[in-house]
């Protein structure tokens, strides 16, 4: 089954919600978007803000081939794949999840890939990519900081989910979420799978299961 987070993820620039500074009319990724550039980038922001979108979008509004990988998992050999693979034409662009779990040696191994322009690179990461990635593959690379979602954007994410609740359980999720859009929709999703419903002690008890889950 679909997972509640890929159902209502955002196509397009118009319905994704926050970073204003970068999707806003006249904007940066706002701007390449419409003038169809190619060029890689690092989103660095604190979880659940809309990276993976974000990247998705982008890649999305252009004719190429789109890769994804994280880096907690993936390695050298799923770089190689991507480089042998023929694409007839059509330029690569590559997500990297968690960029900053690639170490030295997997950067540099990356780094001729993206120099060469046989890979577009879009990386995403929490931590300063200035002590993470290798300053060689930086400087290929714009950097782009995205901000905590606030309560008011929190809020309009928690209603596309389409599920009703009532306002002292969405007031709950913004508080308990802290601007994580992802970890707000995983607990309306268990809540919804568990008990059925959505009210405030049905959420709470969610999030507990959540944790032991993990």
């Amino acid at each position: 089954m679909e997972p509640l987070a890929s159902k209502i993820r955002p196509q397009s620039l118009k319905d994704f919600i926050g970073q204003e500074h970068l999707v806003g009319e006249g904007k940066p990724i706002n701007v390449a978007i419409q003038k169809k550039h190619l060029f890689s980038f690092i989103l660095w922001g604190p979880p659940g803000c809309g990276k993976t979108t974000l990247a998705r979008i982008y890649a999305k509004s252009l004719d190429v081939q789109y890769y994804g990988l994280s880096a907690v998992s993936a390695g050298k050999d799923d770089i190689k794949k991507i480089v042998d693979e023929n694409t007839w034409g059509k330029s690569k662009v590559l997500f990297l999840d968690e960029i900053h779990r690639f170490n030295k040696a997997q950067q540099d191994y990356l780094l001729p890939h993206v120099e060469r322009g046989v890979i577009t690179l879009i990386g995403a990461t929490t931590e300063n990519p200035s002590f993470e990635v290798i300053p060689s593959l930086l400087s290929r690379c714009r950097v782009f900081v995205l901000n905590e979602l606030s309560p008011d954007e929190m809020k309009k994410i928690i209603k596309r989910v389409g599920l009703k609740l009532n306002k002292n359980a969405v007031d709950w999720l913004v508080n308990m979420a802290n601007g994580d859009a992802r970890q707000a929709i995983a607990v309306i999703e268990s809540a919804q799978q568990l008990y059925g419903n959505l009210e405030l002690d049905s959420l709470k008890n969610a999030l507990q299961s959540k944790f032991l889950r993990y």
